[in-house]
C-alpha cells in the first residue's frame, strides 16, 4: 500500500473513507459546494444567481456570443443556458439579436443597464476570491489552480471514456 493510503478494509468492515481524512474528493465538493453558497448569498442583493452571473461574466468577456457557444464556453447544456437567457433577459441585462448572415439564430448582447452593474458584481467576485485564497502564497495559488486543471481534464476524459462505452447490463433482482 502507497505511503499516507488509507487501508481498504478495518477489521472485517470496509473503509471508504479514513476518520481523520475525509480525502481529497470530498475536500473538493465541501470546497465547490461552500463557494457556490457563499457567492449566490452574495449576489442575492444584485438580483442574480451565481449562474446567471456566469453568463454575464463570459458576454463582458466576449459579447456577442450564440446561445450554443455560450453553453460550450459554461459547459453546460444548451436548454440550461437557454433558460439562463430568459431570465437574464427578463431583468433587462441581455438582449438577443439576430445573426446578421443568418436570422434563424441569436447572438446574445448586453445591454447598457448590465454594464454598471458587471463591474460592482465583478468587486464582490473579487473579494470573494481573494477571502478564498487567504492564506496560500501566490506559489501555491499557482500549484493548486495547475493541479485543477489536470483533475478537470483526467475527470473529463473519463466522462468522455465512459459516454462511448455501451450501458452496464443490470443485474438479476435477487
Amino acid at each position: 500500500m502507497p505511503a499516507g493510503a488509507a487501508p481498504l478494509y478495518s477489521g472485517n468492515r470496509p473503509m471508504i473513507i479514513h476518520e481523520d481524512d475525509k480525502g481529497l474528493g470530498f475536500l473538493l465538493g465541501d470546497a465547490a459546494r461552500l463557494l457556490r453558497k457563499v457567492i449566490d448569498r452574495r449576489l442575492q442583493p444584485f438580483g442574480l444567481t451565481r449562474a446567471q452571473w456566469a453568463v454575464l461574466a463570459m458576454l463582458a468577456s466576449r459579447d456577442g456570443l450564440s446561445q450554443s457557444e455560450l453553453a460550450d464556453e459554461l459547459e453546460i447544456e444548451k436548454s440550461t443556458v437557454g433558460r439562463l437567457i430568459d431570465h437574464v433577459e427578463a431583468n433587462g441585462l441581455i438582449e438577443r439579436r439576430p445573426m446578421a448572415n443568418d436570422r434563424r439564430f441569436w447572438r446574445v448582447h448586453l445591454t447598457e443597464q448590465a454594464r454598471p452593474l458587471i463591474a460592482r458584481v465583478t468587486e464582490v467576485i473579487l473579494a470573494t476570491r481573494t477571502e478564498m485564497l487567504s492564506g496560500l502564497t501566490d506559489e501555491q495559488q499557482r500549484r493548486l489552480s495547475d493541479g485543477l486543471a489536470v483533475i478537470k481534464s483526467n475527470l473529463s476524459a473519463a466522462l468522455d471514456s465512459e459516454a462511448s462505452k455501451p450501458p452496464a447490463p443490470l443485474s438479476e433482482p435477487c
